[in-house]
Parts: C-alpha cells; structure tokens; sequence
C-alpha cells in the first residue's frame, strides 16, 4: 500500500518531483499524463478544490503515483463538478493497479468529504486495466473524445470546397471580450470549454505555444462570428498543429463556416512548417466527425471520461 501526501497547495520541490514522474509517463505513454487545465493548475496554483495525492513506497526517492482533484466553478445549468486525474510511473503499473486505485479512491473520498458532487476522471488512450479501476471505486464510462489527424497540407481538392471567407488574427489586448463572449455562447452546454473567464484567456496567452497569428477570427456584420484558435505541439515528433478551439456563434450556424474555418486552420499550420494536423472531437457528435473525416482526418486514438455521483 502506497503512502499518501495530500497537498492543498504545491511547494517547488513538490511541483519539480510530480513534474518528473509526469515527464517519465510522458515518454513512456506518447502523451501528456494531465490535461492543460489541470497542468496549469499543478505549476501556477490551484483552483478551488484543489488537490494534489502524491503516492509514495519505500526504498523510492521519487513518487509512484500523482493524482490531482478541481472543483470546476458553479455554472447555472451544470451540477458541482470535480475533475480528477491520475497517474502512475511505469515502473510500478502492476497487475492489480494498486497505486492507481490508492489514489483515486482516496481523491473520491476528498470529494464526499467536502459535499460530494459529480466526478470527471479523464483517462487518455484508455486501456482494461484504467477500466477496472474505476469500476472498483464506483466509476462508469462516459464521454469519449476522439483525437483525429490527418497530413498537411491539405490538398487542392479538399480545400476548394470551404466557402471563400475573410480571417484575420486575434489582437491581444483588444479582443478578449468579443472572443469570451462567442466561446462561452457556442460551447454553452460544454463542461470544460464553456464558461471560460478572462483570467482564464489571459492565462493561455501568457504560454510559450501561444501565437495570435494562428488565432484566426471570422467577422461579419460587425460582430465576431467565428474563429479558429490553433496550437503548435512542437516536442511532439513531428511537431503536432493542433485545432485547438473552434467555434461560430450560434446566431451564424448553417453557413459553413465550420468547414472553412477548419481548413482556414490547416492552413495555417501548414503555412508555419506543420505537416500533420490534429483535432480533438466529441465521440456523439456524429455531426462534426462526418465533417472531419470529410476533410481527410483519421482516428488517432480515444481519451475516456469515468464519470460517478458521490
């Protein structure tokens, strides 16, 4: 049985050890252990809820395991929701998956302790034995998201067939509002990309992958009716361009935009060097899968929501 450290706030060298056992998951896996939200959490502070079960075994001068618990902020329409992510150094995946189990129960025993609610744990690239665990403690299936790719650049015949509109990129200082304001509006039935603040945009431009040249922003009759926000992966190998966010405002649905401002992204990234495109999508959302593989993209692999009510 693993021993536990439950941080409510990461001191520097708690930060640097979970940051080692991540990058050695990482390189192991081929993808990063936590999500960008709960990243920024670990190294910039805490939202409310916030903490940190850091699994230890003896004879080990590093953590076995790390899991990380949110409270997402109350939303209207949207019941108190915890995000929950785990993971476990390769070296001590067992048979039995008691590291991971340890601390996920563990994380869902802070969750009732503080008045329960419902419980997000997002799992990439899934496998039986991440199955197992959260069946054991009281988990089920949810949300998949696919992640899609497909090469750069994108060819004539595919990219003729987006309707001919006009883009420019994002101004930092000067277009945060308009660009809240559509997101917040397209995704609001979204539990992760609806509701963003401007702290929360702010804290994304501050990052090293930002680039407001690949914001791309689609405007029409004086109001912003859609955009592109991508996202260059550059220590994936190869480098990954990534639409990261993309929306239109639902006053502008059913115009197409939707396929133009993909392809207004791909281009994009493949204007800057890029030669695989990726996208993440919503398993249900048969819709826009249709689009994607419309467009020439093909299923990478599947990231999985364990959902539960505590």
């Amino acid at each position: 049985m693993p021993r536990l450290e439950i941080k409510r706030e990461m001191a520097p060298g708690d930060i640097d050890a979970v940051s080692e056992l991540l990058a050695v998951a990482a390189e192991a896996d081929g993808h990063a252990p936590l999500g960008e939200h709960q990243w920024l959490d670990l190294v910039q502070g805490g939202r409310e809820g916030f903490a940190g079960l850091v699994a230890w075994e003896p004879g080990h001068d590093h953590p076995v395991g790390y899991a990380q618990l949110t409270l997402e902020p109350d939303r209207e329409g949207h019941a108190r929701s915890w995000q929950l992510e785990f993971v476990v150094d390769p070296h001590h995946r067992t048979d039995d998956g008691a590291v991971g189990r340890t601390v996920v129960e563990r994380a869902i025993g802070i969750v009732r302790n503080e008045g329960g609610g419902h419980v997000h744990m997002w799992v990439s690239k899934p496998t039986p034995a991440h199955d197992r665990i959260a069946e054991e403690v009281g988990l089920k299936r949810g949300r998949e998201l696919l992640q899609m790719r497909r090469p750069l650049p994108v060819e004539r015949e595919i990219a003729s067939t987006a309707t001919p509109i006009d883009l420019r990129p994002f101004r930092p200082g000067e277009d945060e509002a308009a660009w809240l304001e559509v997101n917040n509006r397209a995704f609001e039935w979204h539990p992760e990309q609806g509701g963003w603040d401007m702290a929360t945009l702010l804290e994304r431009e501050q990052l090293d992958w930002f680039d407001p040249a690949g914001f791309l922003l689609h405007e029409r009759d004086g109001r912003l009716a859609g955009f592109c926000w991508t996202k260059v992966h550059a220590d994936a190998d190869p480098p990954l361009g990534e639409i990261y966010v993309i929306a239109t405002d639902p006053d502008f649905q059913g115009l197409g935009l939707g396929r133009a401002l993909t392809l207004a992204g791909l281009d994009s990234l493949a204007r800057r060097g890029i030669t695989v495109g990726m996208l993440y999508v919503d398993g249900e959302n048969t819709r826009a899968v249709a689009l994607y593989r419309d467009l020439g993209f093909e299923l990478n692999h599947v990231d999985r929501a364990y959902v539960g009510d505590f």
